[in-house]
């Protein structure tokens, strides 16, 4: 199960008492757990005894300042977050503050509210580092933990103890092929072949050939006995992805197939046994072609015996920068270089954007600011810039919707390596539409 936040340790520096104990009772009323320094003195010596979260200092204060912790903390320690408070406040004290390494800056006097407020911000700021540098969390090949991926994890182990027909439900780039591969090793035929087809990536006059095979002098150019997928996979697991892009007369022999456990090779006259487990995938809601009749309803109760549905990284955002940092240093190494690292409003674009192109996506623009990046950290300009906030510059023009329309299209279709059926199913519309609006892109 997920592990909750643990406790922030907050360490407030005040040379006031009653500053001191105000602070201590709102924290400790909220949660946290506070320690106490009147000094920039006794405040390093409790913080070489006692790991902490955050300071919370004074900026005059008796003796050194707080600006002098401030730069200590910088200097020697490490993963600690520092909120600067002060009743003298100035821009430029301000800004000495956050250079020298503040996190966030209150100015005296402040409500509870604001103080909390503040406090949350650096929270999450400091979980999201922890996060994105922590060791992701993986399990069968998936990496998460977030509560809707828990819940896949369960549904993987329970459908690895049998050998029903699963359907695997999800938008283009969650991780279809990889829990069909999970359940597939997890099972008692994880020894034998687990063979992936992309039902949408073949066409329509060759897909029966290469899932069943075909017999010498079948059709012209068939000059020897060739077996298909199912026949290689017997044993096994076959994986048929985006099966709603079969043909109905395609659907009427896998519908054959489920039924009788047996395949008929084109130019065949005899049936042929198999022994396989079928685990179908697809980005579209099958009902809803059932209702239309493109989809043969008695197949899809068929394939929907066990039900997985993947959900899309926009509701998994916990898992995100567990990602985000799985593929950082999986290019790294690939690269052969250093890992890099992400910078705060780095981590806050990527949990806040959409990801239509979900993990696939995500992948992809781990790679390209990695490329992009010429230092240690990935800041927000290194990201594409579809991600990155635009505002209209002054004597500048404002861009048109379309296009804005297309560099949106452009960008869907670079996040999943150009497979235009996907995109289409990500922006909501067909592939003749996407077609004409590429046309219309490239003048």
């Amino acid at each position: 199960m997920k592990k909750d936040k643990p406790v922030a340790k907050i360490l407030v520096v005040d040379d006031s008492e009653d500053t001191r104990e105000i602070l201590v009772r709102t924290l400790s009323g909220r949660g946290y757990r506070p320690f106490v320094a009147s000094g920039v003195g006794e405040a390093v010596e409790l913080l070489d005894a006692e790991p902490v979260d955050i300071v919370v200092t004074d900026l005059k204060m008796a003796g050194s300042s707080g600006l002098d912790l401030v730069k200590y903390i910088k200097q020697n320690l490490k993963d600690i977050a520092v909120i600067m408070i002060t009743g003298y406040p100035s821009i430029e004290t301000a800004v000495e503050a956050v250079k020298n390494g503040a996190e966030d800056y209150l100015t005296k006097p402040f409500t509870e509210e604001e103080l909390l407020t503040v406090l949350g911000r650096v929270t999450e700021r400091l979980h999201d580092r922890e996060v994105a540098h922590a060791e992701p969390a993986v399990r069968y090949g998936i990496v998460g933990e977030s509560g809707p991926i828990l819940k896949v994890h369960e549904e993987i182990e329970k459908s690895a103890k049998t050998s029903l027909t699963v359907l695997i439900s999800g938008e283009s780039g969650t991780g279809k092929e990889l829990v069909a591969r999970a359940i597939h090793y997890a099972s008692p035929r994880g020894a034998k072949p687990f063979v992936p087809v992309n039902c949408g990536g073949i066409p329509e006059n060759l897909l029966e050939s290469e899932l069943f095979g075909y017999m010498k002098g079948a059709f012209t150019g068939a000059n020897e006995t060739r077996a298909g997928f199912f026949q290689t996979a017997d044993g096994g697991t076959i994986f048929l992805d985006e099966v709603s892009e079969m043909s109905l007369s395609m659907q009427i022999k896998l519908l054959r197939v489920l039924q009788d456990s047996e395949i008929y090779m084109v130019g065949a006259r005899q049936p042929q046994k198999v022994d396989i487990r079928i685990i179908a995938a697809t980005n579209r809601k099958l009902l809803s072609l059932v209702e239309r009749g493109t989809f043969r309803e008695d197949l899809f109760y068929r394939l929907n015996v066990i039900t997985i549905e993947i959900p899309p990284l926009r509701e998994r955002s916990d898992d995100i920068l567990m990602l985000a940092n799985h593929f950082l240093a999986k290019f790294a190494l690939d690269a052969g270089k250093k890992q890099p690292g992400f910078s705060s409003n780095a981590l806050k674009v990527l949990k806040g954007y959409r990801w239509p192109g979900n993990v696939r996506e995500l992948e992809n623009v781990v790679k390209h600011a990695a490329v992009m990046t010429d230092t240690d950290i990935i800041d927000v300009p290194d990201l594409p810039s579809l991600m990155r906030f635009s505002a209209p510059r002054r004597g500048g023009r404002f861009r048109t919707l379309a296009e804005m329309e297309a560099d949106y299209i452009r960008n869907v279709l670079e996040s999943l390596d150009g497979n235009k059926t996907r995109a289409a199913s990500v922006l909501g519309i067909d592939r003749k539409t996407l077609r004409s609006k590429l046309q219309d892109t490239n003048g």
